[in-house]
C-alpha cells in the first residue's frame, strides 16, 4: 500500500511542476492565481499522503491549516480584482471582476 501512496506522491509533484510552468507563462494574473491555488491543494493532498505513510498525525493539522490559507488566498484575489474593477467603472457584476482580474485593468 505504502507503494501506491508513494507513487500518487510522485503524481502530485508532476502537477506541482505544470503549476510552476503555468505561474511562469500566465499569461494573466486568472491564471497565475488558479496555479497557486493548484499548489495549495497539491500540497495538502501530498502532506495528507505522508500523513498516512508516515503515521505522523500531526502533518494533517498543517494540511488543514494549508488548505485554509489557499482558501484565503483565492477570497483575497477576487475581492481585490471586485475593488479595481469597481474603482475603474463603477458598480462591478460578477464577468466584469473576472475581466479585471485578468488583465489589471478594464476595458
Amino acid at each position: 500500500m505504502q507503494t501506491l501512496y508513494f507513487a500518487l506522491i510522485l503524481f502530485l509533484l508532476l502537477t506541482l511542476v505544470a503549476g510552476l510552468w503555468r505561474i511562469r507563462r500566465g499569461p494573466t494574473a486568472a491564471d497565475r492565481m488558479l496555479a497557486a491555488q493548484l499548489f495549495g491543494t497539491t500540497a495538502t493532498a501530498i502532506l495528507l499522503l505522508l500523513a498516512e505513510v508516515s503515521a505522523v498525525p500531526s502533518l494533517r493539522d498543517v494540511a488543514l491549516v494549508l488548505a485554509l490559507l489557499a482558501a484565503i488566498t483565492v477570497t483575497a484575489f477576487t475581492r481585490r480584482a471586485r475593488i479595481a474593477a469597481s474603482a475603474q467603472t463603477g458598480p462591478v457584476d460578477q464577468g466584469r471582476a473576472a475581466e479585471v482580474a485578468e488583465d489589471g485593468h478594464a476595458h
